[in-house]
C-alpha cells in the first residue's frame, strides 16, 4: 500500500482558532451546570465542592461523588461518507471506534451513555459484523439502519441488544436537507425510550461489562508533541490528530481540514489508541473481514506522548484492553477515547 503523507499549509490558522474555542469552553466548564461539548458530562456529581470523590465513572473515568450502577451504553453506527459531512453528535461520544468499510471509507461506532443528553446523532448507517464485537463487549444497544443478510442473521442469532431503523423507525427521523441514505438521525432521548420499552418487555440485556483503568491527565507540560496520521485506502479519509498544548487534548482533522460537527465544534479526544489487526477484503464490493479477538500491536497516544504495547480481546464478549511490554494494563486519561483500526503499521505515521 502506498503511504500517504498529508501536510497542512493552513495548520497554524486552524490551530489558533481551535485553541481559542477550546480555552473558552475550558473556562466555561468551571461554571456550575456547564454541559458544553469539550467533554461529555458523564458524572453523577451534584457540583458540590465539599465532597470527596467515591470513585471514577465506569465509562469515562471522571470522578464521581455518588456510587452508581453500570450505565446503559448505546453503540451507534455513524456515516463517514463525504456526503454525510458534517456529522452530528459524534463529538459527544465518550468512545469512538473508527474502522474501514467498503471502498476504503471509514465508519464510526460511537458510544454514548444513558446519563448523557445528546439531541442529534448521525447520520446513522448500516451494520457491519466486526462492529458487533466492539459493541457487545459493553452490553450496548447496537443502533443501525439495516445491514447485509449475514450480519442481520448474526445479530438475531447472537443475542445482540439491537435497534434496527428498518423495524423501529419511530426512534429515528430523516433530515429533509440531506439525501438518503445519509439523512437518518436519532438522539439519546429516543434511545433511552427504546431501552425502557425493552425493559418493560423483559428483554433488555443485563449490564455486566468490564471497565478500563483511568487516571487524570498529566498537565506537567513535558509533553512531546505528536502529530498522528492514520491512512485509510481512500485519500479523502486520511485522518490526523494533533496534540494541543493548551487543552492537553488531541484535535482531529480529516481530508486536510479541521473535522467539525454540525454546530462547528471540532472533534477532540483525550486518548488515541491505534490497533493493528488482520483486515481481509472479501469481495469485489470491498466488504471487509476484521479480526477483533486475540491480540496484536497497539499504539497509545496520551498526554502528548507515545506508548507501544499489545491489545487483547479474549472473546467477542470480553472487553478490548491494552497492555505494556510487561503485561501491565495501560491507564487511559479520563475523558474521551478514539480507537483507530488499521491493517498495517505503515498506515500510521507519527511526526
Amino acid at each position: 500500500m502506498k503511504k500517504l503523507k498529508l501536510k497542512f499549509n493552513t495548520r497554524t490558522y486552524y490551530a489558533i482558532g481551535a485553541i481559542a474555542i477550546a480555552i473558552a469552553f475550558l473556562f466555561a466548564a468551571l461554571l456550575p451546570g456547564f454541559s458544553g461539548k469539550i467533554r461529555p458530562l458523564l458524572t453523577s456529581s451534584d457540583g458540590s465542592s465539599d465532597k470527596a470523590p467515591v470513585g471514577r465513572h465506569p465509562l469515562t473515568g471522571f470522578p464521581i461523588y455518588e456510587q452508581m450502577e453500570l450505565p446503559q451504553v448505546f453503540g451507534v453506527m455513524i456515516d463517514n461518507h463525504v456526503d454525510a459531512w458534517p456529522q452530528a453528535g459524534i463529538d459527544r461520544a465518550f468512545l469512538v471506534v473508527e474502522a474501514p468499510v467498503e471502498a476504503g471509507i471509514s465508519r464510526f461506532l460511537a458510544f454514548y451513555s444513558d446519563d448523557q443528553d445528546v439531541d442529534k446523532i448521525g447520520p446513522v448507517r448500516s451494520a457491519r459484523p466486526y462492529f458487533l464485537d466492539w459493541n457487545n463487549e459493553l452490553d450496548g444497544l447496537y443502533v443501525h439502519v439495516g445491514g447485509s443478510d449475514s450480519v442481520l442473521d448474526q445479530i438475531s442469532s447472537g443475542g445482540t441488544f439491537d435497534l434496527n431503523q428498518y423495524w423501529f423507525d419511530s426512534y429515528f427521523w430523516r433530515a429533509l436537507n440531506r439525501y438518503a441514505p445519509h439523512n437518518v438521525y436519532t438522539s439519546t432521548k429516543l434511545l433511552k425510550r427504546y431501552v425502557g420499552f425493552k425493559e418493560q418487555a423483559g428483554v433488555a440485556l443485563k449490564r455486566l461489562y468490564d471497565i478500563w483503568k483511568f487516571k487524570d491527565a498529566d498537565l506537567s507540560g513535558d509533553a512531546e508533541l505528536k502529530n498522528i496520521s492514520v491512512t485509510f485506502d481512500a485519500p479523502s479519509y486520511v485522518t490526523q490528530w494533533i496534540f494541543d498544548l493548551e487543552t492537553h487534548r488531541y484535535l482531529r482533522s480529516q481530508s486536510g481540514s479541521v473535522h467539525l460537527v454540525e454546530d462547528k465544534t471540532q472533534i477532540s479526544s483525550d486518548n488515541i489508541v491505534v490497533i493493528v489487526t488482520d483486515v481481509e477484503i472479501l469481495d469485489s464490493v470491498g466488504r471487509r473481514s476484521i479480526r477483533t479477538t486475540g491480540e496484536g500491536k497497539v499504539f497509545l497516544f496520551r498526554d502528548g506522548k507515545q506508548f507501544e504495547g499489545i491489545w487483547k480481546k479474549e472473546s467477542e464478549s470480553n472487553r478490548l484492553k491494552f497492555y505494556d511490554s510487561n503485561g501491565n494494563e495501560f491507564e487511559l486519561n479520563a475523558g474521551v477515547t478514539w480507537i483507530e483500526v488499521i491493517a498495517d503499521e505503515s498506515d500510521l505515521e507519527v511526526d
